[in-house]
C-alpha cells in the first residue's frame, strides 16, 4: 500500500538539502509524496526549485516584508493545518531548524501526524546562538518519530537527550549529495563574475545573514577591505543577503573597492562553482561549513560558536568570532602561510559521501513496513 510522506520546507537551505529526498523518494512507487512549499523565502528558493526540477504541490507564499517571526508563525500554524487535513499525510518530514521546521513538525504533532526529522541532533545548547534555531531543533527533536542524523556526534546528543536510539538513523548531510549533483553540470557564470575567470587570484567567498551577528558586522566588513588593501591578489565575492538589516551594514560599513564584488544572491548552480574556485571561505553560514570541507575550501567561522563541531575536530574550520581583527589575522594567516592552509584544505570530510537521501528513503521504508 502508497505511503503518503508531506516534505515541509521554506528557505533556500532547505530546498537545498530536501531536494535530493524529494528525488529519491518520487523514484520509489511504494511512496506517495507531497511538497508544501512554505515560501519563508521566496525569490532565493525559487531559484533552487528551478534547479533541481522541483515543482510544489503547495505553495504557501507566506513570505512578506519585514515579517516578525511571530506573524510568520501564526500564519504557518494556520494554512499547515488546513493541507494536513486536506491531505492527510501517513508521515510529515521536515528539515534543520527553521520556523517552517518547528511550526511544520508542530501542526504534524497537533494533527497526530508522525515527524521525521531530516538533520537532526545540531546542538550548541546555547538558546541565544543561534538564534533562533537552537531552540528551534531543539523543540523538534521532542516532536519528531524518526531522527535522521548527518554524524555519530549529532546521534550522541540524541541519546543524550534521551531519545530512543532504535528511532536515531545516522544518514550523513543530503547538501553533499546536492553539492555533488550539481557539480556534476558545467557552468556559465553570470557577468559580474567574470572577473573571477580573468587571472588566478586569491578568492575569499562571503556570506553573511545570522540573525544575532547583525550588531557585529561592521567588524566583519572592516576586517574584509583590510584584506584587499594589504592582499592585492585577492578578490572578494560577497553575495549579499536580502535581508534589509544585512543590505543596511553593508551599506554603511563596507568600503566600495574594485576587488570587492558585492553580487545579489547566487542561483545555487554558480554558487557551487564558486564555492569550488574559492581559496578561502568567510561565512556565518551552517551549511557552508559542510558543503566547503568537501570541496577541500578552508573556512572562517565568524561566529563564537558552531552546532557543527565535526568540522572543528577535523581542521576544516575556525571559529574566528566577530572581532576585526582576529578575522583580518586569520583570514592574513592563510594567505601566508602554507602548512597552516594545507592542513585545513586536506582535512577529511565527516559530513557525508553522496548518498544520504538513499539511506533516509531505506529507512522510511523500513519504518511503514515494520
Amino acid at each position: 500500500m502508497t505511503k503518503k510522506v508531506a516534505i515541509v520546507f521554506g528557505t533556500r537551505p532547505e530546498g537545498i538539502k530536501m531536494a535530493p529526498v524529494i528525488k529519491e523518494l518520487l523514484l520509489d512507487p511504494f511512496f506517495e509524496i507531497i511538497v508544501i512549499n512554505t515560501a519563508q523565502h521566496r525569490e532565493m528558493l525559487d531559484q533552487v526549485m528551478q534547479h533541481f526540477g522541483i515543482k510544489p504541490d503547495y505553495d504557501l507564499n507566506l513570505m512578506k516584508p519585514n515579517q516578525s517571526l511571530a506573524e510568520l508563525s501564526s500564519q504557518l500554524i494556520l494554512k499547515l493545518n488546513e493541507v494536513y487535513q486536506e491531505i492527510k499525510p501517513d508521515l510529515v518530514l521536515v528539515h534543520g531548524d527553521t520556523t517552517t521546521t518547528l511550526i511544520g513538525a508542530y501542526t504534524a504533532f497537533l494533527n497526530q501526524i508522525p515527524v521525521g526529522h531530516v538533520e537532526a541532533g545540531l546542538r550548541t545548547y546555547r538558546l541565544d546562538s543561534p538564534f533562533p534555531e537552537e531552540l528551534n531543533r531543539q523543540l523538534v527533536t521532542r516532536l519528531s518519530s524518526i531522527h535522521f542524523a548527518c554524524t555519530d556526534e549529532n546521534r550522541t546528543n540524541l541519546i543524550q537527550e534521551r531519545v530512543p536510539s532504535e528511532q536515531i538513523f545516522v544518514t550523513g548531510n543530503t547538501v553533499i549529495d546536492a553539492l555533488m549533483t550539481t557539480l556534476q553540470i558545467p557552468v556559465t557564470l553570470p557577468k559580474q563574475l567574470h572577473l573571477i575567470e580573468s587571472k588566478k587570484w586569491n578568492i575569499i567567498l562571503v556570506t553573511t545573514h545570522r540573525r544575532e551577528n547583525i550588531e557585529e558586522l561592521k567588524e566583519v566588513y572592516q576586517a574584509l577591505h583590510m584584506i584587499v588593501q594589504s592582499h592585492k591578489q585577492t578578490l572578494i565575492v560577497f553575495p549579499v543577503h536580502k535581508s534589509p538589516k544585512v543590505r543596511k551594514e553593508v551599506q554603511k560599513y563596507l568600503p566600495r573597492h574594485k576587488r570587492i564584488l558585492l553580487v545579489e544572491p547566487m542561483e545555487y548552480h554558480s554558487f557551487c562553482h564558486v564555492m569550488k574556485r574559492s581559496t578561502i571561505i568567510v561565512t556565518d553560514s551552517g551549511g557552508i561549513q559542510e558543503e566547503a570541507i568537501s570541496l577541500d575550501v578552508p573556512v572562517l567561522v565568524t561566529r563564537n560558536t558552531t552546532e557543527r563541531p565535526e568540522g572543528l575536530q577535523a581542521g576544516a574550520i575556525r571559529l574566528v568570532g566577530t572581532e576585526k581583527q582576529e578575522i583580518f589575522q586569520q583570514i592574513h594567516l592563510l594567505l601566508t602561510n602554507t602548512q597552516i592552509y594545507t592542513d585545513m584544505k586536506n582535512a577529511k570530510n565527516p559530513y557525508g559521501d553522496g548518498f544520504s537521501a538513499q539511506r533516509i528513503r531505506k529507512v522510511l521504508k523500513a519504518y511503514f513496513q515494520d
